[in-house]
């Protein structure tokens, strides 16, 4: 399933891709060099990068499911950026993003809340799906002609009811 929305963010001092499916929220920071690594081994002709190595442990993935989230909220985070937090049942995701994506990221997630996108089930195959129950024609006849008697009087609720579960049972 494509994403409805995918964006990059800044979250704890490191860009992420973020993707929001109609279901869920998935952001994942890949690890890699920092500035502030490169600006480091620059200084130290490579030697703190020898001693540090290059990547850095700051990555990391999550997934959120749409029903967990109970709202979204942006702040103004500088004249450039803001900040859209996801507020879910036990956490709070800080996305920061420039003031337009900020914008269309918080129309699609409370689009989202809201029910607008339709969660989309997996299909199902055909010979798995299971098929209709069919009354046979004999009950149903006789079903149609107890109904009539109870109609009628000749017949109380609970004898049609009996009678009705004991043809049923038969399928």
């Amino acid at each position: 399933m494509d994403p409805i929305y995918t964006f990059t963010s800044h979250i704890a001092g490191k860009n992420a891709r973020v993707s929001i499916y109609n279901d869920r929220i998935e952001w994942e920071r890949p690890r890699g060099i920092s500035g502030g690594k490169i600006a480091a081994g620059i200084m130290t002709a490579g030697l703190s990068l020898a001693a540090t190595g290059v990547k850095n442990g700051k990555s990391g993935s999550e997934m959120i499911p749409v029903k967990s989230i109970s709202s979204v909220t942006t702040k103004r985070d500088g004249m450039l950026n803001t900040l859209v937090s996801i507020i879910t049942s036990g956490n709070t995701i800080d996305f920061r993003v420039s003031h337009a994506e900020a914008t269309a990221v918080k129309t699609v997630v409370t689009d989202l809340i809201l029910g607008k996108y339709d969660v989309v089930a997996p299909a199902v195959p055909a010979a798995a799906q299971p098929a209709p129950p069919t009354v046979q024609p004999e009950i149903h006849d006789q079903l149609q002609k107890l109904a009539s008697l109870r109609d009628s009087g000749i017949l109380t609720d609970e004898e049609f009811t009996a009678k009705k579960a004991e043809l049923l049972a038969r399928l």
